[in-house]
């Protein structure tokens, strides 16, 4: 069973210096029926001005993504980590029992755009831990986040994986998936489509259950860009 969730759909704030549309229910912005899928409760879709972007404040207990789709930011936490985060490279930032951290714009005439994306852990407090890497962009489909961090993954704190989905024209790859367990495809660049036919664009969602096969196509003459997300 694949569930679209349009782009359209989702929550939607404005605050000037930020524009950003919430998959979930995050902030002001409040759904029932969209608390979160499995684990994985927030995927905002942020717009961040020239030099703006988020002062210092803290988080606990969740493991948090960001994938910078343009631009470059400018990280600062209080375990010491001062990083710039280019275009392309995925962060993980695990909270755990305490963290504090500011994330902002680092170019002053370039618009950042960003995913930020938190998964709840099964494992609460412990020392908090930042990872940060780049996984490249060559065709096909590329793990980018496991619980043990093997084969150069980063490590999180839950029992799933994000993968790196990039398709080039005419290309098609297939998933052997687990029936019992759960999916999110994100789309970023490009249209994807899914097994039963379902188009997704930038932006869009697609919650996938009870699929023992995913199949990912790229029926168009640009490249497409998606990240699929493995959960329980």
């Amino acid at each position: 069973m694949i569930t679209l969730r349009n782009a359209n759909d989702r929550g939607h704030a404005n605050f000037g210096w930020l524009d950003s549309y919430h998959t979930f229910s995050f902030g002001s912005y409040y759904d029932p029926a969209h608390m979160g899928f499995s684990h994985l409760r927030v995927i905002n879709d942020d717009t961040v001005a020239p030099s703006a972007g988020f002062d210092t404040h803290g988080h606990r207990d969740m493991e948090i993504i960001s994938l910078v789709t343009q631009g470059r930011i400018a990280h600062k936490d209080s375990v010491g980590n001062i990083k710039e985060l280019p275009k392309g490279e995925y962060q993980l930032m695990s909270a755990g029992a305490g963290i504090y951290h500011s994330e902002f714009n680092a170019k002053d005439d370039e618009t950042l755009k960003f995913l930020q994306i938190w998964i709840q852990p099964n494992k609460q407090g412990g020392k908090p831990g930042y990872q940060q890497k780049a996984f490249g962009e060559d065709a096909g489909i590329t793990p980018i986040i496991t619980p043990t961090g093997e084969h150069g993954t980063l490590a999180i704190k839950q029992d799933m994986q994000l993968m790196q989905v990039i398709l080039e024209k005419g290309q098609t790859e297939t998933v052997n998936a687990n029936s019992e367990r759960r999916y999110y495809v994100h789309q970023i660049e490009g249209e994807l489509t899914l097994n039963n036919g379902t188009k997704l664009r930038p932006g869009d969602g697609a919650m996938i259950q009870s699929e023992d096969t995913l199949t990912l196509q790229n029926d168009q003459d640009q490249r497409v860009k998606a990240i699929l997300f493995d959960l329980v």
